[in-house]
């Protein structure tokens, strides 16, 4: 995708990505607006929010990392000698906590998504920037509400809140950690509205639907899970609250309510939450991988609607984290050929993000080389979601640290990845500077080395009958946990490096200009960092997305290839 006038200096070998040209920074960018304090916490400007955003979702990584290096400290033992049971309840709870409402949930959509969709479609900013600004202090509230649970002790039902625990039984700070997450849930929903509208109303002229990038589509179809699933989980809290406090029978059986309906309401967004952190992750890939191989994207249209297509098959699978409920055998079975049938749509993106590497001019640079780690790590969490969804292995399975693995296969293999991909990728359109190579390169190796280490033990664990979240396990299962808790030490050194990188990077990073891998997309054309407004004209789009063919035959001084247009 280009824009008229297409000028040619913007695109550059990728060869060159490492040693860009002679660039400034221009004086007018949306991080010279202003310096004070207060021109940060009360902007408007989507991009200004989006950094908001990434300092703050950073804050909560490093507060749910700690939390799964003591865990991991304390699983390299047998025996529970470093917490008690009940701290450990309260350790794993607070990791998933953070982990989940507070970083993966905005990872992308937010901090990514809040900085380039705008530009991605050549609007001046998001279609409502003050609700987005209290967006964004709903989660600081939030979130500030979470860090005072866990100061007074914690809560200890983990991140599930099932009843009846929550609603009776547990004496820890359920009450305040469900209002945190409740507001966190509103943040949500209106970062969600904001993607909607603006994608709806304010694309620039010649910007159809099918020339969006999938970044943006993907990012649409979050936001359609956004809006239709959080409310259900608001819900569920509150009726929790309802019990809990007022006494009223909705869970509790010995006053006429269902424990299991909790599940229900619960995995009606949780499990479609999955696809709120992950589907924003395949749009960032399919960025990379067609920047990097120098490529139209293999299947636009489908790679599109397959996004959508997840988003709507997302909400009829909940029930296969309920097999062992006691729902019907025949329920089960819809649930699980339901499960099974989602696998579809992630292996067509799948499938074609490879077809668009095949014949490619691929360059390994340091978001390349996340992207890869994104489809083997991801490719795995996938296949064996495939052992979840069947009944009869999932009953073996269930609550074993199988499904840990599974999960964070896909949560950090995947979404993880994405999201650092993203960071890499987008950093020099963020900042103006480009970071060191060789630092980000380790790093990136270090991060799939230190996470295959720490999950995959955990798949032969979970096999073995090792259940989750206890503190203490039989001898047998040492010489795993300890692979697990070696692995988890690399990990962190690698999730570490980036921190120091990026941040020395602003300082006597080299300018890297307006395009400094020679990508397609409207994000490009502007300058690095930019305006305030995104641009100083409005784009208008004349060409198909990813037209890196158009791209070569400019710098080639040949006639462009012809347009074959999506309609």
């Amino acid at each position: 995708m280009t824009t008229v006038p297409f000028d040619p200096a913007f695109d550059r070998p990728p060869e060159d990505a490492s040693t860009p040209g002679e660039h400034t920074i221009p004086a007018d960018n949306y991080l010279s607006n202003g310096h004070s304090i207060s021109s940060w916490l009360l902007t408007v400007d989507h991009k200004r929010i989006g950094i908001l955003y990434l300092i703050s979702i950073t804050f909560f990584f490093a507060i749910g990392g700690l939390a799964a290096t003591l865990m991991r400290l304390e699983l390299a033992t047998p025996k529970a000698d470093m917490f008690e049971p009940d701290n450990y309840n309260k350790l794993f709870t607070a990791h998933g906590v953070a982990m989940i409402f507070f970083f993966l949930v905005p990872s992308v959509p937010a901090v990514l998504g809040n900085f380039l969709l705008p530009i991605m479609i050549g609007a001046r900013d998001l279609a409502f920037p003050r609700i987005n600004l209290l967006s964004w202090y709903l989660y600081a509230i939030a979130g500030a509400m979470a860090i005072v649970v866990f100061a007074m002790g914690g809560v200890d039902t983990g991140w599930t809140f099932y009843t009846p625990y929550s609603s009776t039984f547990s004496n820890t700070n359920v009450v305040l950690a469900i209002c945190a997450i409740f507001i966190a849930g509103f943040s949500s929903i209106f970062t969600g509205l904001n993607f909607i509208v603006t994608v709806h109303t304010m694309r620039a002229p010649g910007m159809t639907w099918f020339r969006m990038p999938l970044f943006v589509w993907s990012n649409y179809a979050t936001a359609l899970i956004m809006i239709l699933g959080t409310p259900v989980l608001a819900i569920a809290m509150l009726l929790v609250l309802a019990e809990r406090l007022a006494g009223i029978g909705i869970f509790d059986p010995r006053m006429g309510g269902d424990p299991v309906l909790f599940q229900h309401l619960f995995w009606f967004y949780s499990h479609p939450a999955v696809y709120i952190m992950i589907l924003p992750g395949f749009g960032v890939i399919s960025e990379v991988i067609t920047a990097f191989s120098r490529k139209k994207v293999f299947g636009y249209s489908f790679i599109a609607f397959s996004s959508l297509a997840i988003a709507l098959i997302g909400f009829l699978v909940w029930g296969h984290h309920m097999f062992i409920t006691g729902i019907s055998t025949y329920g089960g079975m819809v649930f699980s050929l339901l499960s099974f049938l989602i696998a579809v749509p992630t292996a067509i993106k799948i499938f074609n993000w490879i077809a668009t590497m095949y014949k490619g001019s691929i360059s390994l640079d340091t978001p390349m080389l996340y992207a890869l780690a994104f489809i083997g790590l991801f490719l795995i969490g996938g296949l064996t979601g495939l052992f979840l969804a069947a009944m009869g292995m999932d009953i073996h399975l269930h609550d074993t640290y199988f499904v840990i693995a599974h999960f964070h296969y896909v949560m950090v293999g995947g979404m993880v990845t994405a999201y650092l991909a993203g960071i890499h990728f987008w950093w020099p359109k963020m900042t103006g500077r480009m970071y060191n190579d060789v630092w980000s390169k380790i790093s990136a190796v270090l991060v799939f080395m230190g996470f295959n280490l720490t999950f995959f033990p955990q798949f032969l664990l979970g096999y073995l009958g090792m259940p989750r979240r206890y503190a203490a396990y039989p001898d047998e299962f040492q010489l795993l946990n300890v692979l697990s808790s070696a692995g988890a030490s690399i990990l962190a050194v690698g999730f570490a490096l980036p921190l120091f990188y990026l941040v020395k990077s602003l300082w006597d990073g080299k300018v890297a200009g307006p395009n400094p891998w020679g990508a397609a997309g409207l994000e490009w054309q502007t300058t690095s960092p930019p305006p305030t407004f995104n641009f100083d004209e409005t784009p208008i789009v004349t060409q198909e997305a990813y037209a890196y063919d158009d791209i070569r035959a400019d710098k080639l001084g040949l006639p462009r290839p012809e347009n074959k247009g999506h309609h």
